[in-house]
């Protein structure tokens, strides 16, 4: 996938106007874009066809979007952008534990959500381009240790204790960002900027529920991080010997 024309999008929205709306606006700006209108079919397609990126509406006949995220996960690793038609924090980190990697709250900005999906996109592009010239990136390592708990880039896995850990692949990427800046505060802003591509607008939770969700995966203590700790009105910082 060298470039943005061979990207395939599946929208799912049972909105038909907006989603033809959506759907044209992404074609015009070099995306091949498909739609679906059904949840339980939504499933299924996500599954079948591997698109590069789902745009997945939170609210849909059939089954919700929330429920969708969490049945395609174990079959698809692309990114998922989530759609919410509310502002409540809940059905965000609700999405976010679901295994979405990002969500909007709607109405949505056809250049925002391609901007978003721009985002997205690069992020997978990038990864791939590490994985397969890994041999250029001597200077950056590809495996982190810390004790009892290993991370591997080239594998995207980490493990404590030995035992794998279950992560999303947005919770990864979090960690590894962070571990590999292990001694060093990350602002919110810097975190953003690094995995969306975008830049933070004050408002956004979706790093803040990550580090939570983080957490007690890597065996720390929710309430009295020893490993991932917040800096007060700064960032937050990962500790090298915790």
């Amino acid at each position: 996938m060298d470039n943005n024309e061979t990207w395939r999008i599946l929208i799912v929205e049972d909105d038909e106007r907006l989603a033809d709306l959506t759907r044209e606006y992404l074609e015009s700006n070099g995306l091949v874009v498909s739609v679906e209108g059904n949840g339980t079919r939504a499933i299924e397609r996500i599954e079948q066809e591997q698109p590069d990126l789902v745009v997945l509406d939170l609210m849909l006949p059939g089954e919700d979007g929330l429920s969708i995220c969490r049945k395609v996960r174990p079959a698809y690793s692309g990114p998922i952008l989530m759609l919410t038609a509310r502002t409540d924090d809940l059905d965000q980190v609700l999405g976010l534990e679901m295994g979405a990697d990002d969500y909007m709250c709607k109405p949505v900005r056809p250049r925002v959500l391609l901007a978003r999906i721009r985002a997205l996109l690069r992020r997978i592009k990038e990864q791939a381009a590490q994985d397969g010239g890994s041999g250029s990136q001597d200077e950056e390592p590809v495996r982190l240790e810390f004790n009892d708990l290993v991370i591997d880039r080239s594998m995207r896995e980490a493990w404590l204790e030995e035992q794998s850990i279950d992560l999303t692949s947005a919770e990864f990427d979090l960690l590894w960002l962070l571990a590999s800046n292990a001694g060093r505060v990350l602002s919110r802003e810097e975190i953003f900027t690094a995995l969306r591509g975008i830049e933070y607008d004050g408002q956004d939770r979706s790093i803040d529920v990550r580090v939570s969700r983080i957490r007690p995966k890597i065996g720390d203590d929710p309430v009295h991080p020893r490993r991932i700790k917040t800096v007060r009105s700064k960032g937050y910082l990962f500790v090298k010997e915790a």
